[in-house]
């Protein structure tokens, strides 16, 4: 498989610093997103150690590793990565008064070969692309998502519900940190959407869909998922981070030569 990515961030309508923080690393296959929280700016940094730290440490064990890491060695990467990531933002946050209290939510993907592997913690989703139907592949870790799996509210209450910001899991805030990580597997022609909930807030589902349906580039899929959550309000910083998956020109050659094309 073939990966592309693109990626963009913007602060939004309603404020004037951006918390959120995404990177990705085409030769390792890496995307990750965070969405910080905290006063005084700390948020911004406890998402920028997080995209950092995390790019840097698992990018260079990937590389270390190479091909041959098992989904299961990958997975324990991911999670000691990320506890490291933890610990970094909590001593930070406990060192130094203008960062207490600060902390971030993550979304990360990790693409190999056919497979996918999707951490995540709080709020910021993934979801997919395939045959033209669009799948929230992460359930957010908040009190609005317990509410909801307890059948104490409904999807469609939950859309205008005060509490939609109060998340149960968070990057930094506490010593221990559960990284939830799940599997899939990947198909030529798949489009996964990682973001902020910047854009989750503002845009509901059907409105991203019609976005990423489209015969668009990338870039102009990221641009108008950030355009369409401005419109609506823009009322948090806006993130975006799309991979496509294309075949590699050699299966499709081979196919090619099997059916005599």
């Amino acid at each position: 498989m073939n990966y592309r990515f693109c990626a963009k961030t913007d602060p939004g309508r309603a404020r004037d610093n951006n918390e959120d923080s995404v990177v990705f690393d085409e030769s390792t296959g890496i995307a990750v997103l965070a969405d910080g929280m905290g006063g005084y700016n700390a948020g911004e940094i406890a998402s920028g150690m997080a995209t950092a730290f995390i790019k840097s440490e698992l990018s260079r064990w990937l590389s270390e590793a190479g091909p041959g890491a098992s989904i299961r060695e990958v997975r324990r990467a991911m999670e000691i990565c990320v506890d490291n990531a933890n610990l970094s933002i909590f001593n930070s946050a406990n060192s130094n008064a203008s960062y207490s209290g600060m902390g971030t939510t993550l979304v990360m993907a990790v693409l190999r070969g056919d497979r996918l592997l999707v951490g995540h913690i709080g709020d910021s989703r993934c979801y997919r692309l395939r045959a033209g139907v669009l799948s929230q592949i992460t359930k957010d870790h908040s009190l609005l998502q317990e509410q909801i799996d307890a059948g104490l509210i409904s999807p469609e209450q939950a859309a205008n519900s005060s509490i939609k910001n109060l998340v149960t899991r968070a990057l930094g805030v506490d010593e221990p940190v559960l990284l939830e990580v799940n599997e899939h597997l990947v198909e030529a022609g798949d489009l996964y959407l990682m973001c902020s909930d910047g854009l989750s807030d503002m845009v509901d589902d059907a409105g991203i869909a019609r976005i990423v349906i489209s015969d668009l580039d990338l870039e102009q899929k990221a641009a108008q998922l950030i355009d369409a959550a401005n419109a609506n309000g823009g009322r948090d910083n806006i993130s975006v981070l799309l991979v496509g998956i294309t075949e590699s020109t050699e299966k499709r050659g081979l196919i090619a030569r099997l059916l005599g094309k």
